[in-house]
């Protein structure tokens, strides 16, 4: 089975976070949300970036997610 290929997008706040995610959502783009900072604290380590998320799409979509991205800000 091929790997998925995820391509990152923006790096920031969660709520610009969570109002991008709105956006895709509407749009039915799939992002994946990295969160080390809640990963740290689920594995029980110290938090050095609270409230920092990355959003990744995949390969297919990170074109689109790029030019909504550019209108959105």
């Amino acid at each position: 089975m091929p790997k998925k290929k995820y391509h990152h997008l923006f790096t920031g706040s969660s709520v610009e976070v969570l109002s991008i995610i709105d956006l895709f959502d509407e749009l039915k783009i799939k992002p994946v949300i990295k969160d080390q900072g809640e990963s740290a604290r689920l594995a029980g380590f110290g938090n050095t970036t609270p409230l920092i998320q990355e959003i990744y799409l995949h390969e297919d979509e990170i074109d689109r997610g790029k030019k909504i991205l550019k209108e959105f800000f």
